[in-house]
């Protein structure tokens, strides 16, 4: 078996979906989480290593890496979906915000690239092929976002930290960004906030996350692509 998949954030919605597809398809995967969803009890049981991580504390990501170095001693791509939605209408203690969202968005994949470069550098080694990092990031990259300041920021971080890794650790490991707008709805929008939503980008669907998985598949897949981040929007640019 090929070394293994980390996969961050990954017991529920977009990260849970990625887990059970590698694991389909045959792959060792290990995930973190930080709320032990009935999910993460399934992925174990079909063979994912499940690793308790909270992102929201300097400790909480040296903590994980040391956690996780005593679990694998290579990996074959590190994808960093943990994240956190919160604004500045819901948490008026912006500060905390703030900083709460940079360390999360890109703190914490900071920290964990660096640290564990060398496990994907011993995937290279020992394939021949390059390794991967993939960051999860959003379409506000792009536009900013009035109702969430500090999240769009921490985006942005990332997706700038995307351009410096690759160039870093090419052409050893490719470094690439997934910027989704919509993909899933939460089970309690309402159906005004759908309608609302949907009128947002040209194709005008709740396209799922399968969007999501056929786009790392095509990074994954590919020896050359590097430093780019593959917008998943729905022409939401054009509208």
């Amino acid at each position: 078996m090929t070394p293994p998949i980390l996969i961050t954030g990954a017991g529920q919605r977009i990260g849970l979906a990625l887990a059970q597809h590698f694991i389909a398809q045959g792959e060792a995967v290990i995930i973190t989480y930080r709320t032990r969803h009935e999910a993460v009890d399934l992925l174990e049981q079909q063979g994912a290593t499940c690793l308790y991580a909270d992102f929201s504390s300097d400790q909480g990501i040296s903590t994980f890496i040391t956690l996780l170095k005593a679990h694998t001693e290579s990996l074959k791509a590190i994808i960093h979906n943990a994240s956190s939605w919160d604004c500045e209408a819901n948490n008026p203690q912006f500060e905390q915000l703030f900083d709460n969202m940079m360390r999360i968005h890109a703190k914490a994949p900071y920290l964990v690239n660096l640290h564990c470069a060398d496990l994907l550098m011993r995937y290279h080694a020992e394939s021949n092929q390059p390794a991967d990092i993939i960051h999860l990031t959003d379409y506000v990259v792009e536009t900013g976002s009035p109702k969430h300041l500090a999240y769009a920021a921490s985006k942005a971080a990332l997706d700038n930290l995307t351009k410096s890794f690759s160039a870093k650790f090419a052409p050893q490991i490719k470094v690439n960004a997934i910027a989704p707008s919509l993909i899933i709805f939460n089970q309690h929008d309402d159906e005004q906030y759908r309608a609302k939503t949907l009128k947002k980008s040209l194709m005008g669907i709740e396209p799922g996350c399968q969007e999501i998985i056929n786009s790392i598949d095509l990074l994954l897949n590919s020896h050359y692509i590097t430093g780019r981040a593959l917008p998943v929007d729905g022409g939401r640019h054009l509208k």
